[in-house]
């Protein structure tokens, strides 16, 4: 009897480990998820990360700088609008993520102010800090342009990007006070869906 059961629980362990690699192999990712950029980023919190540290995490991310005095601070405050709403009809893994497009100037010590000065820091804020060439990289699969046009001054398209759990770019809002209604009905919805 004693043989059964040992023989049994074998076989239920060799069964689980299956299907746990099924459940693997299923979660491969797509071509275009922004998880195989393989950069790193450092955070407002010194960490060094990679996208990919992410998934799973439905994202909606801007790219700022802390120096800017126009849009950015409106980008801000519009991210944290939507924080704000989308709290309110839905719960989950999400991470609200600022890039910033003057890796230089924007040091983990300036970036964490920021997140300070706006009350952005419970763990779903994530501010990142690249090299020139990995922010360049992630600009441009987001369609976002940037240029520096005064040794602290960058013009820069003011986009809000959603991306799905697998890194998938499934959102963008473009354009600054525009309504973002659309963009929380993404992410709710997002947020919602079983995978």
């Amino acid at each position: 009897m004693l043989k059964r059961i040992h023989i049994l629980i074998l076989f239920m362990s060799v069964l689980l480990i299956c299907s746990d690699l099924q459940i693997v192999l299923a979660q491969e990712l797509d071509e275009m998820s922004i998880y195989h950029l393989p950069a790193k980023w450092e955070t407002q919190n010194g960490n060094v990360v990679n996208l990919s540290d992410f998934k799973g995490n439905v994202l909606v991310a801007v790219m700022i700088y802390t120096s800017c005095k126009m849009a950015c601070p409106v980008l801000i405050g519009e991210m944290k609008n939507i924080e704000a709403s989308v709290k309110k009809k839905a719960t989950g893994d999400i991470k609200y993520i600022l890039v910033s497009i003057d890796p230089e100037r924007d040091t983990p010590e300036r970036l964490k102010k920021i997140s300070q000065d706006y009350d952005m820091t419970g763990e779903q804020w994530v501010f990142l800090r690249g090299n020139e060439e990995t922010t360049r990289d992630f600009a441009n699969l987001l369609a976002v342009k940037y240029r520096q046009i005064s040794p602290k001054d960058f013009s820069h398209s003011n986009i809000i990007s959603v991306f799905d759990k697998g890194g998938i770019l499934v959102h963008q809002r473009e354009g600054l006070n525009v309504d973002s209604e659309e963009t929380i009905d993404q992410i709710v919805t997002l947020l919602n869906t079983k995978e």
